[in-house]
């Protein structure tokens, strides 16, 4: 559907599917919005996939047709169609979906829907599936306050499943369909499914060793760094507070931002300490914060500050005796 982020989806999709150990190709078919091709290709440059199009032809059928021969022999296990985004009252842009169709032959059709948009997904679901039958929903924009209600209303009325859904702005913010996950979204009850997955994998991620060392409160710089890294795969922190319950809504937008900035910033000085440094980071004076601050390429306070934090996460972790979440999101200012 229009504006619903479709050709981020194809680009994280196949991110998503290379990193399962797929061999994927993209054909940009969107020969409609001005600089859909260009972002595409940017975006799949990412994840070194490539991308078949032609930015000077406006025959779509003709397009996929040409990407599907130049991927031919390329021993990909899936090619993925980026095409147009259409309404139900564009009759032009339906028939050409029906051509694409016939020339791409697809094994399964993703219809992507703009979470925000409610109880209209009925409708357009059911005059999209009329035309090409729907195997499977993408949801979008669930970084936002939607709770995505209307892909259910999606869902039946085409009688896909929901299969993705997309929770933020980055590449990496696309999740398979967790039916848990989605009714307590819905419901505003977080997801709780999402907190549980960060506290194992931070348990379980991490070498003994270093657990150990984490929960009896001899964390060293490389420790609280690991930290770091580990709640910013998981996706923005605003993720993460959105899917905490109790928690969804409760921190500004600007304030969420100011964390992010702020571990944005640690990296960079804790990237900018030597190893030693690292091992003790009681080992800084005001000669090596100078250095590290020149190196970073921020103040001398934002050194300072980002020692402040560090011992008091190591004191909480000591103090919580290992109990991972707890100091992570306590050490992030959170909890």
């Amino acid at each position: 559907i229009q504006g619903s982020g479709k050709t981020t989806i194809s680009s994280k999709l196949a991110k998503f599917l290379t990193r399962q150990g797929y061999r994927v190709g993209v054909i940009g078919a969107d020969t409609f919005r001005p600089g859909a091709l260009v972002q595409l290709q940017t975006m799949c440059e990412k994840s070194n996939v490539e991308v078949f199009g032609d930015e000077n032809s406006k025959d779509s059928p003709d397009i996929v047709k040409r990407g599907l021969k130049h991927f031919d022999n390329s021993n990909l296990d899936i090619i993925l169609i980026d095409t147009a985004g259409r309404h139900k009252e564009e009759k032009d842009l339906l028939e050409e979906m029906t051509r694409i169709s016939k020339v791409a032959e697809p094994d399964l059709a993703l219809l992507v829907i703009d979470g925000t948009i409610g109880q209209q997904c009925f409708s357009q679901a059911d005059a999209f599936n009329k035309i090409v039958p729907v195997g499977g929903i993408v949801i979008t924009k669930l970084d936002s306050s939607a709770k995505g209600g209307g892909a259910l209303a999606a869902s039946a009325a085409t009688g896909a499943q929901i299969m993705y859904i997309g929770t933020g702005e980055r590449i990496d913010d696309l999740e398979k369909f967790s039916p848990t996950r989605f009714v307590g979204r819905l419901l505003g009850m977080g997801d709780i499914q999402a907190v549980l997955d960060l506290a194992k994998r931070l348990e379980n991620e991490g070498d003994d060793v270093r657990m150990k060392r984490i929960s009896s409160g001899k964390m060293n710089m490389d420790d609280f760094f690991y930290q770091l890294e580990e709640v910013t795969k998981v996706g923005s922190l605003k993720g993460l507070l959105d899917s905490m319950p109790g928690m969804s809504g409760m921190v500004k937008e600007d304030q969420v931002d100011q964390m992010e900035d702020r571990v944005s910033k640690w990296r960079y000085i804790i990237q900018s300490m030597n190893k030693d440094e690292k091992a003790d980071p009681d080992l800084l004076n005001s000669s090596r914060i100078k250095r590290i601050a020149r190196g970073s390429g921020w103040p001398e306070s934002e050194v300072k500050e980002l020692m402040k934090n560090y011992k008091n996460s190591k004191n909480l972790m000591k103090a919580s005796k290992g109990r991972q979440m707890q100091g992570t999101l306590r050490k992030m200012g959170l909890g």
